[in-house]
């Protein structure tokens, strides 16, 4: 459960996401006299690359600061104010932004954020944001924008992530089931040798035969069938590091490596044979 915790989408089946721009990069680019005070129908990423900014967001007690290389998430529909706090220009990015999952739920609003954290490996990010924002057009979104801003994205989530709120749901919300769902998806994911299928499902508030149609509905597998799935992806990584046929099937708890090959192929496609010795490739399986 650490790892799920401490990593919140790594293990999150990519086609449960859904990121939207809801309008093209905003180039922060403010004098020393700036202000702001608004609200926005959607998620703020704001992204500070030169010049101090500090903002009242919603009902805090006490204003944020945000320097060069620090990130934060202003939440859909809650006020904030902004001012120039240094003595320079204010440079950064803003991205109005929302990421549903399954299509009909706010995972963002799932989430317990820390409001402001310096952004990870800043010196590799630092170029992507720059050019992010130099390149965006003005008037519209594009595939290439989608797929920068979800990088960024990720880098302030995975600095940001305290908890999910999944429990603070209503229970009878399809967000809340939505969330039940991903999480076990994303238990499965995470351990392809431990935790089976009744170990997963036993802290889920739900009906277990509902529960299971309603993972299916989502998935597209049933949890079973997608713990195998992970397994087996998890086996080609292996077969690519060179191990054995015969010793992967039994890290898998296969007693038949004959078996394993069968399984192998129904979920993968090919034998294990021409995995064997191969480099794994991101996103292979």
């Amino acid at each position: 459960m650490d790892k799920i915790e401490h990593s919140p989408l790594s293990h999150i089946p990519v086609g449960s996401l859904s990121l939207r721009l809801a309008r093209s990069t905003i180039r922060m680019q403010h004098d020393a006299g700036w202000k702001i005070d608004k609200l926005n129908p959607v998620h703020d990423l704001i992204i500070c690359l030169s010049g101090q900014i500090s903002y009242q967001v919603g009902n805090a007690a006490e204003p944020v600061l945000l320097t060069p290389g620090d990130g934060m998430l202003i939440p859909a529909l809650t006020r904030f104010r902004g001012v120039n706090a240094g003595d320079g220009p204010i440079v950064g990015i803003a991205q109005h932004f929302t990421l549903e999952f399954f299509r009909q739920g706010d995972l963002i609003r799932q989430m317990a954020l820390r409001p402001v954290v310096r952004m990870p490996d800043w010196e590799v990010l630092e170029p992507l944001i720059r050019h992010f924002r130099e390149n965006a057009p003005r008037d519209r979104t594009t595939l290439a924008q989608h797929h920068q801003f979800m990088v960024l994205l990720l880098a302030y989530l995975e600095e940001a992530f305290v908890e999910w709120q999944v429990e603070r749901s209503v229970p009878e919300s399809k967000d809340h089931l939505s969330m039940q769902i991903m999480l076990v998806a994303s238990r499965l994911s995470a351990d392809p040798l431990g935790a089976g299928v009744e170990e997963a499902l036993a802290a889920v508030p739900y009906n277990g035969d509902y529960f299971r149609r309603a993972f299916k509905e989502r998935i597209g597998l049933t949890p079973q069938k997608y713990r195998e799935l992970k397994r087996m992806e998890f086996a080609a990584n292996r077969l690519g590091q060179g191990l054995s046929v015969k010793l992967v099937a039994a890290e898998l708890g296969y007693a038949d490596p004959y078996f394993f090959s069968r399984m192998f192929k129904r979920y993968l496609g090919a034998s294990p044979s021409t995995y064997r010795g191969r480099p794994s490739r991101d996103g292979e399986g």
